[in-house]
C-alpha cells in the first residue's frame, strides 16, 4: 500500500486516536465481515480423476462457493499410497478415486472418516459408510466397425481367450478400472481361473496400452481391432469426431465384462469435515450430476434427481456395495496381474 506524504502533528494524532475498546470492536466487525465474504479456508483435493474430466467442475465449485481449492492430480492407486505415506500430515481433505478400490484401501487403514448420513443417502454408498459413489462407468469392448460387425463379436468376456480373439483385444493392466474389473472377475471365478484367463491373453499377444484413452484412439485409427475400456471414452471421442469408426460393444447383461464401476469420494480423517462434506454434496447435486452425464458421458448416480435426457445407470449394473471388497482385494489383484506376466 502506498504511503501518504502527509505527516500528522502530535495534536492531530491525539485527535485521531481511538480508544482500545473501540479498536477491538472494529477488529471484531472486520473479522465478521471477512467470515461472511466467502473466505472459509482452503479445500485440498487429491483427485484420481484426470483434470480434463473433473477440473472444470472443481473450478465451478470454487466460483459458486467462494472457497479456495487446491488440487493434486495423479493415478488413484498412486495417490492412495501417497496418502498412506503422508498419514495425519496429509493436507488433503477429500480423496476422489476413479474406482472404489483405492478408497476402500484407505478406509481399511483408518484414514477416512465416516460420511454423514445425509451425504450417504444422496447416492449409492459403501455399507461401511466411508465413501459415496459419484458416477458409474460401464466396462465395454470398444471395436473398429470398419473391421468387425457387431453381430459377430463375443457375448462374454470369457470368450476373449478363444483362438478367434486371441491377440486382437487390447488391455490396460496398469489402469485402475481394469484392475477393479479384474478384482471382481477373480472374486467371481476364483484366482486360478482368473489367472488362467489373463495369462492366455498375454500369451496370445494381447496389445498392452497404458490407459483407456490410448486403447480407444488406437482402435479408431485401426491400429488395433478392439479393446477393453470404460464406455464413456469412446462417447467422448465421438463427440469430437462423429465419423470415427470406433463403437462400443456391450456384453450380455450380468456378464463380468460389463460390470459398472463407480467413481468414489471419501473424506480424510485429518481434513476439514465441513469443507469435505460440502464439496461431496456439491458433486452429487443437480448441476454437477448433469455435467457428468452430458460432458463426460458417465452415468450420474445421485438418487432422485431429474436429469432430463441424461443417460441412466445401465441395466445389468452390479450392486455397488460389492465394491467395499475391492480395497482388500487390490493387492492380490496386482500380484496376479504380475504373475500373468504384465510388468508395470
Amino acid at each position: 500500500m502506498a504511503m501518504s506524504a502527509f505527516t500528522p502533528t502530535p495534536a492531530r494524532l491525539r485527535r485521531a486516536s481511538i480508544p482500545l475498546a473501540a479498536m477491538l470492536a472494529l477488529a471484531a466487525a472486520a473479522l465478521a465481515a471477512l467470515a461472511c465474504s466467502g473466505d472459509e479456508g482452503t479445500l485440498t483435493i487429491y483427485s484420481g480423476r484426470s483434470q480434463n474430466l473433473i477440473g472444470p467442475l472443481i473450478e465451478r465449485f470454487a466460483e459458486d462457493t467462494g472457497i479456495d481449492v487446491e488440487v493434486r492430480y495423479g493415478g488413484s492407486a498412486d495417490l492412495a499410497l501417497l496418502l498412506r505415506e503422508e498419514g495425519e500430515r496429509t493436507p488433503a481433505d477429500v480423496f476422489i478415486s476413479q474406482s472404489p478400490g483405492p478408497v476402500a484401501f484407505l478406509a481399511e487403514r483408518g484414514m477416512l472418516r465416516p460420511l454423514d448420513d445425509e451425504v450417504l443417502a444422496l447416492a449409492p454408498s459403501s455399507p461401511s459408510g466411508y465413501w459415496v459413489a459419484l458416477t458409474g462407468r460401464q466396462r465395454v469392448l470398444v471395436y473398429n466397425a470398419d473391421l468387425y460387425d457387431e453381430a459377430d463379436l463375443p457375448a462374454s468376456v470369457h470368450d476373449l481367450v478363444e483362438d478367434e480373439w486371441l491377440g486382437r483385444v487390447a488391455i490396460a493392466p496398469a489402469n485402475g478400472s481394469f484392475q477393479d474389473f479384474f478384482t471382481l472377475f477373480r472374486l467371481e471365478v476364483g484366482d486360478e481361473a482368473a489367472l488362467a484367463w489373463l495369462t492366455a491373453l498375454r500369451e496370445g499377444g494381447a496389445p498392452v496400452l497404458g490407459n483407456n484413452s490410448g486403447i480407444v484412439q488406437a482402435v479408431a485409427r485401426g491400429e488395433i481391432g478392439m479393446g477393453l475400456v470404460n464406455h464413456y471414452y469412446n462417447l467422448r471421442l465421438k463427440d469430437e469426431d462423429p465419423s470415427t469408426p470406433s463403437e462400443n460393444h456391450y456384453f450380455a447383461d450380468g456378464d463380468p465384462g460389463g460390470v459398472t464401476i463407480a467413481t468414489a469420494a471419501g473424506a480424510l480423517v485429518s481434513g476439514d469435515r465441513d469443507l469435505a462434506g460440502r464439496f461431496i454434496r456439491y458433486m452429487l447435486g443437480l448441476e454437477a450430476q448433469r455435467y457428468f452425464g452430458t460432458e463426460t458421458h458417465e452415468y450420474p448416480l445421485a438418487i432422485g434427481l431429474d436429469l432430463g435426457e441424461v443417460n441412466a445407470l445401465p441395466v445389468g449394473a452390479v450392486n455397488l456395495g460389492e465394491f467395499d471388497r475391492l480395497g482388500g482385494g487390490l493387492q492380490r489383484t496386482l500380484e496376479l496381474i504380475r504373475e500373468a506376466g504384465f510388468d508395470f
